[in-house]
């Protein structure tokens, strides 16, 4: 049995009953699933696109590797990781809306088979022990209730020297531009929100997740502590991304 959360955690700037984060992540996703590859695209000039390039060459398939993508609802990386080799990608995300928007997209591109589609939740995977040969997540550790958890969960379903990458964003650009990108994150991006997902707080939310996120070494530190060895870590367009790869030891 999972013992009952306590506490509190962040929800943007807010604190929110631990036990509550999950439910608001979700409500949040629910609302943008269907805009949400578009959003990328206008808000990061399409150079996210380029960041996961970089994620997917980071693994080092072997050809038909099982492999494992959290919080991957639309689906972008798990056709990407098909692509370089893959056998089967298993695509686990907390919101059944955006599931579907990834289903519907592999529906189009021709590019089902291969894919399994779950719901759950990062922290608690459904999924069995020593399962995969890779572990993927994009921009999903910043929304879990404990990363710790989700750190320690990635481990389990991974094999022994089993691959680890995260993509996500960091808190602070390089020097000489963080105050533009400050001004970017708080100012266009809820506008963007508001004209084109028609939900200005969630990238409201986007923005102070960031922030609230820990930065290259905290984050490279947790990894390590997970029970991760090999540790690396790459800063992506000037520090506003970063990129992490480890091994299951």
């Amino acid at each position: 049995m999972v013992p009952a959360m306590s506490g509190s955690a962040s929800f943007g700037y807010r604190e929110v009953p631990a036990e509550a984060k999950a439910g608001l992540v979700q409500d949040l996703f629910t609302s943008v699933a269907g805009r949400y590859d578009l959003m990328n695209d206008l808000m990061s000039l399409g150079v996210h696109r380029l960041w996961k390039a970089e994620m997917v060459g980071w693994l080092r398939l072997s050809a038909g590797a099982a492999v494992v993508d959290v919080a991957g609802g639309t689906g972008d990386i798990a056709r990407a990781v098909l692509g370089a080799g893959a056998g089967s990608v298993t695509v686990v995300d907390l919101t059944p809306a955006m599931l579907e928007q990834g289903r519907q997209r592999s529906v189009d591109a021709g590019a089902l088979a291969g894919l399994r589609w779950v719901a759950g939740d990062a922290e608690t995977l459904p999924l069995p022990d020593r399962a995969f040969d890779a572990y993927t997540v994009a921009f999903g550790l910043r929304n879990v209730t404990r990363l710790d958890r989700a750190l320690a969960e990635a481990r389990r379903v991974l094999k022994p020297g089993g691959r680890f990458v995260a993509l996500e964003f960091a808190p602070h650009a390089a020097a000489g531009i963080d105050s533009l990108y400050e001004a970017y994150s708080f100012s266009a991006l809820p506008w963007l929100g508001a004209k084109v997902a028609g939900d200005r707080e969630a990238y409201v939310y986007l923005a102070e997740s960031i922030r609230r996120f820990p930065g290259p070494e905290e984050l490279g530190r947790g990894i390590r502590l997970a029970g991760f060895g090999g540790h690396r870590h790459r800063s992506l367009s000037c520090g506003i991304a970063q990129l992490h790869g480890a091994y299951r030891v």
